[in-house]
């Protein structure tokens, strides 16, 4: 997708000063055009892309079936900027009969207040964030016994990640109802295999908390690269408390054990995905370390944008 060069560097430049650990902003995303012009005169562009899931697909845990996604390209134009840009999708979507499992989703940095102020306006809401943390890694609590679980662990493994989707569906995506079948295939892949790695935490034999993670590798150019400086990253895909355990300290336990072993392999700094609606996570994760760099903001059904 071609966009002009002024606004394309003034793009780039945002993302620079807005803060200091983005990496370079992407090339501009495949999609289609939204073209829009401040009070000023100023143009100011979108790309939009349309995403549709059905039932197997892994990413209908997170995401509305059918997903209007905008890549928002406003320069220091600032908040009137990003207000047209979303006029004009509103105005794309009154084109379309959009359902009931449908969004519109941008993501964006999240110390970015001038965008804030009209994803807000637009009825937009932070869903979920990329959370990084570059502090070094702690030290296990010496009460929790931490494992590195195996094939025989599946079962149990399956239902403690499935548990966590009755309060996140409260809270952030709606639950599935095939959470566990979207969730088995994944899990055995890394229970068989042994990497990416999954933890357990156990007290008395019984498991409290697992977390599943993986190592990844942020290039120049790669999907990784998009959200992250370059260089070796843990990544925390999951982690989970059993429910009526929360706040007994296995969970921080669990990632100082965790953050631990990351950096053991390799990883220079770690990064997850968490809700900021969740009060559970929103607290826990920041404790931990983690800060927010990018976020997603949503509203749903799509037809509700303002």
């Amino acid at each position: 997708m071609d966009i002009a060069e002024p606004l394309l560097a003034a793009h780039q430049a945002r993302f620079a000063a807005v803060d200091a650990l983005l990496p370079p902003a992407a090339p501009p995303a495949d999609g289609e055009r939204l073209d829009a012009a401040t009070a000023a005169g100023t143009q100011v562009t979108g790309v939009l892309q349309r995403h549709r899931f059905g039932d197997g697909d892994v990413p209908m845990l997170w995401s509305a079936a059918d997903t209007w996604q905008l890549f928002p390209y406003f320069g220091d134009t600032g908040t009137e900027g990003v207000d047209v840009l979303l006029r004009a999708l509103r105005g794309r979507l009154d084109t379309e009969v959009t359902g009931d499992d449908s969004a519109c989703v941008v993501l964006w940095p999240s110390r970015d207040a001038e965008a804030i102020r009209a994803f807000l306006d637009h009825g937009l809401v932070p869903l979920s964030a990329v959370g990084v943390r570059t502090a070094p890694p702690g030290e296990p609590d010496p009460a929790v016994t931490v494992r590195r679980a195996g094939p025989a662990d599946h079962a149990a493994a399956v239902a403690l990640a499935d548990a966590t989707f009755d309060y996140t569906g409260l809270v952030a995506a709606p639950r599935r109802a095939n959470t566990a079948e979207l969730l088995g295939p994944g899990l055995r892949a890394a229970l068989d295999e042994a990497e990416p790695p999954v933890w357990l935490a156990e007290e008395d034999g019984e498991i409290r908390a697992l977390a599943h993670c993986a190592w990844v590798d942020s290039t120049p150019g790669s999907e990784a690269g998009e959200l992250l400086p370059t260089g070796r990253w843990g990544y925390v895909n999951n982690v989970v408390t059993a429910p009526g355990e929360r706040g007994n300290g296995f969970g921080r336990a669990l990632m100082a054990h965790v953050h631990r072993e990351l950096h053991r392999g390799g990883a220079t700094r770690t990064y997850l995905y968490y809700n900021p609606t969740n009060p559970l996570a929103s607290v826990f994760w920041h404790r931990q370390g983690y800060r927010p760099l990018w976020t997603s903001w949503e509203v749903r059904p799509a037809s509700a944008l303002r």
